[in-house]
C-alpha cells in the first residue's frame, strides 16, 4: 500500500504542484530577506533591500492575478477576506514605496524597515490563517496545481516596484514601463488557468 504524499514547503512538487505550499515558501524566503536587510550594511544591504523589494512586489501581484481572486468566490466570507488583506496590502506598499526612495544608509530606514517587517509578517500570518487555510479546503490537488502554475506566470511578468493604491494586479501591470505587459500577463494567466 502506497502512502499520500503531503507536500511540504520545500519539496520540489510542492514549490511546483501547490499554490498554498509555494506561497508559504515564499513568505519564508520574505522573512529570511528581512533578516539579511538588517544584518548587512552598505552595497550588500543595499542589494539585499533590492531582492526584498522586488520579492514583495512578484509575491503581492501574483496573489492579486490569481489568489484574491479564487478566494473572493471560493469559500463563504471570501470577500471580506480578500478586502481585509488587501487594505493590509496597501498600507505594506506605502510604506515600501517609502522606504525605496531613502538610502539604506539613512538613520530613518531600519526602525521604518523594521514597522514594515511587523506589517508584512502580521500580514502573511491573516493570509495563511483566513485565506490560505480555505483555499486548501474549497480546491483539490489540481485546483491548487492550476493555481501554482498560475502564480508562476504572474511571477514572470510582475512588476519590479511597488505601487501604493493600486491593489489589482492589471493597474499594477499599467503602471509598469511596457503597457503590453499587463495584456501578456493577463494571457498568460489565463493560459495557465486553463480559461
Amino acid at each position: 500500500m502506497s502512502e499520500l504524499h503531503t507536500p511540504q514547503a520545500g519539496d520540489d512538487m510542492a514549490r511546483d504542484d501547490d499554490v498554498v505550499a509555494l506561497l508559504m515558501r515564499q513568505h519564508g524566503d520574505i522573512r529570511n530577506l528581512f533578516d539579511e536587510v538588517e544584518a548587512s550594511t552598505g552595497e550588500e544591504r543595499r542589494d539585499a533591500f533590492r531582492r526584498l523589494v522586488r520579492l514583495l512586489a512578484v509575491h503581492e501581484t501574483a496573489e492579486e492575478e490569481v489568489v484574491h481572486p479564487f478566494a473572493r468566490k471560493g469559500f463563504p466570507g471570501g470577500e471580506q477576506v480578500v478586502k481585509d488583506r488587501l487594505a493590509e496590502e496597501k498600507a505594506a506598499k506605502e510604506t515600501l514605496a517609502g522606504l525605496d526612495e531613502m538610502d539604506t544608509d539613512d538613520p530613518k530606514f531600519m526602525p521604518r524597515l523594521l514597522r514594515l517587517r511587523q506589517d508584512v509578517q502580521a500580514h502573511a500570518r491573516a493570509e495563511e490563517r483566513y485565506e490560505f487555510t480555505h483555499i486548501r479546503r474549497s480546491t483539490d490537488v489540481t485546483g491548487l496545481a492550476a493555481m501554482a502554475k498560475a502564480i508562476k506566470a504572474a511571477e514572470a511578468m510582475a512588476p519590479t516596484r511597488p505601487h501604493p493604491g493600486v491593489e489589482s494586479g492589471a493597474k499594477n501591470m499599467a503602471l509598469g514601463p511596457v503597457a503590453a505587459l499587463m495584456d501578456r500577463t493577463k494571457d498568460t494567466v489565463r493560459k495557465a488557468m486553463g480559461k
